[in-house]
């Protein structure tokens, strides 16, 4: 197979196509990636004409989608999650096989068999969370289970998050790496999760204030909050029977606590439109949120201080007139959901500037019964960027699913149907492949548990 394409080629695809370029010529690979503005891939593939071009795509343009996919023998999603059931399908069709950094889609699972009928594999989940939390995830507990023992609690989180040095005077010690509106709408819902054999909800109100604090070696203390859905990873994991298992999202300190603020004041909501002009300034819309005031009201600071219980000296507060929220600027946009104009007020304050870092950290903690001993693990693993387009987002969603495409295009991948990289014959050269080569690394420690 040496036809390849690439769907999107946005903020987190650099180290992919850095890596499909490495590799095409001793693979005897053609790219074509395929972007709604190709132009700024031309000097990214100038000195690759003979085996990479860029074209240009619109993903609603079904017509061409299917004339791409037609012509592949592997399809790489980079595009938004909600567009991959149509390129699944369309895959489907013409007998090529799909990889994505995506979660599996009820879609995409009902897809499955037809796929297997057509020979086709739906890689899927093979970025940074999901993805590379499967793979390392699933060394550790393939060693314990080599050695006897059974796993009784398993704990994992992840965050992208900015370098210490790029923190700089942001009291928030955040910047986006990710989707913006997946940011601005985590944890909306429930999150579930299982603590000694019991199941725990967290509704969304609550979800900034029940936190977990982690140590990482040399880069300090971070806050874990609980993702939505923990238990749906007891199946892939084989861990059926585990009491405990929590997946939760990483942030400095201080940052839940400020984030809780957002949800109390009900910027986060994105229900409701708010028929607001574009001219509306913040400091009208937070005021619109207050109960109305009197003659002698404060500022409108102090005011949203006493609303949410806060000494206005708080950090929180702090961090609320950091974003603007207190300023005479206009929302810039007209009738809106509160978690739009939100996206848009962050999208401008949180921009990773042109020598930011940014930083990734994921952390598992296992529990495990070995020969009548209980003992604690950890697999941990920090990654840097090198400048804000070549970040450790892209790294840790690029390089893993990569070196999946490449795996799968040599026929070192058999399965067909839906794939996640739970399987030792992606997960362990993948892992040796970040570790040899990119000095990506998961630090591995465990010790027996006192008194258990």
């Amino acid at each position: 197979m040496s036809r390849m394409l690439l769907l999107g080629a946005g903020r987190s695809a650099s180290s992919l196509v850095q890596y499909l370029l490495r590799h095409a010529p001793a693979e005897g690979w053609h790219l074509t990636v395929a972007d709604v503005q190709p132009a700024h891939l031309v000097p990214v593939l100038a000195a690759h004409t003979e085996y990479a071009r860029a074209v240009p795509f619109d993903v609603h343009d079904a017509a061409r989608l299917d004339e791409l996919v037609a012509a592949a023998d592997v399809v790489i999603s980079m595009l938004p999650a909600l567009f991959h059931a149509s390129v699944a399908r369309a895959c489907v069709r013409h007998g090529c096989h799909l990889a994505t950094a995506s979660y599996v889609s009820d879609e995409i699972r009902e897809l499955g068999p037809a796929a297997e009928a057509a020979g086709v594999t739906l890689l899927m989940e093979c970025g940074l969370d999901p993805g590379l939390d499967h793979m390392s995830a699933m060394r550790v507990i393939a060693d314990i289970r080599r050695r006897g023992g059974r796993v009784s609690s398993f704990k994992s989180y992840c965050g992208g998050l900015l370098a210490p040095e790029a923190e700089a005077d942001n009291p928030w010690r955040y910047k986006f790496t990710w989707n913006p509106r997946n940011v601005v709408l985590a944890g909306q819902g429930t999150a579930k999760y299982l603590e000694h054999g019991r199941p725990r909800f967290i509704p969304y109100q609550q979800l900034f204030t029940r936190l977990e604090t982690l140590t990482v070696p040399g880069y300090g203390e971070f806050e874990g909050y609980a993702n939505r859905d923990s238990l749906s990873y007891r199946a892939p994991y084989g861990l059926e029977h585990v009491p405990t298992i929590l997946r939760g999202t990483l942030r400095r300190p201080g940052y839940c606590a400020a984030w809780q603020q957002l949800v109390r004041l009900g910027l986060t909501d994105d229900a409701v439109q708010l028929d607001n002009p574009a001219d509306l300034t913040w400091a009208e819309l937070v005021a619109a949120y207050l109960p109305l005031p009197t003659e002698t009201s404060p500022s409108l600071a102090a005011r949203v201080a006493a609303y949410l219980g806060l000494a206005p000296e708080s950090a929180e507060m702090r961090q609320l007139a950091w974003l603007g929220l207190f300023d005479e600027q206009p929302v810039g946009r007209a009738n809106a959901t509160p978690a739009q104009l939100l996206e848009k007020l962050l999208t401008e304050k949180w921009a990773l500037q042109p020598t930011d870092r940014d930083m990734i950290v994921m952390q598992h903690q296992f529990e495990y019964d070995l020969d009548g001993q209980r003992h604690a693990a950890s697999s941990s693993v920090v990654v840097l960027g090198d400048d804000a387009t070549h970040t450790a987002m892209a790294k840790t969603v690029g390089l893993p699913l990569g070196m999946a495409v490449r795996r799968l295009a040599t026929g070192q991948l058999g399965q067909r149907g839906v794939v996640i990289p739970t399987l030792p014959e992606l997960y362990e050269p993948i892992l040796d492949e970040l570790a040899a080569d990119y000095g990506i690394v998961f630090m591995e420690e465990e010790q027996p548990v006192a008194g258990a």
